[in-house]
């Protein structure tokens, strides 16, 4: 199966080209400039694979980078409809933690200063939050002690969590670009029944609102 994945969430912009699980294309840009060289960098993957006959598409539906998340997911879409092939929706906490773990543990995606977006797996399920590092762990791990196995954390998360009495042990990040990634676990999964069912997770809410005046 030929895969074509986009990320923009996290790290860099990056596209990458898989046959089965084998990546054969990466190609990766700043975030800040994924709006003008995206599209270019797209159409560079597929020329060094080869340009082959694609079965799916897989974009990286966050939370994560604001922006960068919303060009991946807009190329991603646009390129599915025109060429008419399914769209398959990748987590940014699957694609941190590779997709193959089991057993308790937080996955941690950095946004602003301060803020995280986390899952949290444990004996009584799975659970997420984002918001302030603090008030997110405090929601996540109020009955965790001991270690605990994660993935993802910036330096600001770790931190709070040793003040918490938690042990880190880190879950080693991918070696390679979120993309890739992408491209592996989206193998794994069916499409979307439409590209349009593929929606983005901020992970935070908005900083701002709109007046009350002009909410609909």
């Amino acid at each position: 199966m030929n895969v074509l994945a986009i990320d923009g969430a996290l790290g860099t912009f990056s596209v990458a080209v898989a046959d089965r699980e084998r990546i054969v294309a990466v190609r990766e840009v700043p975030t800040a400039q994924a709006l003008e060289q995206g599209l270019a960098a797209v159409d560079a993957a597929l020329a060094a694979a080869g340009r082959p006959r694609l079965d799916r598409i897989a974009v990286g539906t966050g939370p994560g980078r604001f922006t960068g998340l919303r060009i991946a997911i807009g190329y991603a879409k646009s390129l599915a409809l025109g060429w008419g092939i399914g769209l398959a929706g990748i987590g940014s906490y699957d694609a941190l933690e590779g997709g193959a773990l089991d057993g308790e543990r937080l996955t941690v995606v950095s946004g602003r200063p301060g803020v995280i977006a986390a899952r949290y797996v444990g004996p009584r399920g799975t659970h997420v939050a984002a918001g302030a590092v603090d008030a997110v762990l405090a929601t996540l791990l109020a009955d965790v002690r001991g270690e605990l196995r994660v993935a993802g954390a910036a330096e600001d998360a770790r931190a709070a969590l040793a003040e918490r009495g938690i042990t880190v042990l880190p879950i080693p990040a991918p070696a390679e670009p979120a993309a890739a990634t992408i491209a592996r676990l989206a193998q794994r999964i069916d499409p979307a029944p439409t590209p349009h069912a593929v929606r983005p997770d901020y992970g935070e809410a908005p900083a701002v609102s709109l007046p009350a005046g002009k909410r609909r």
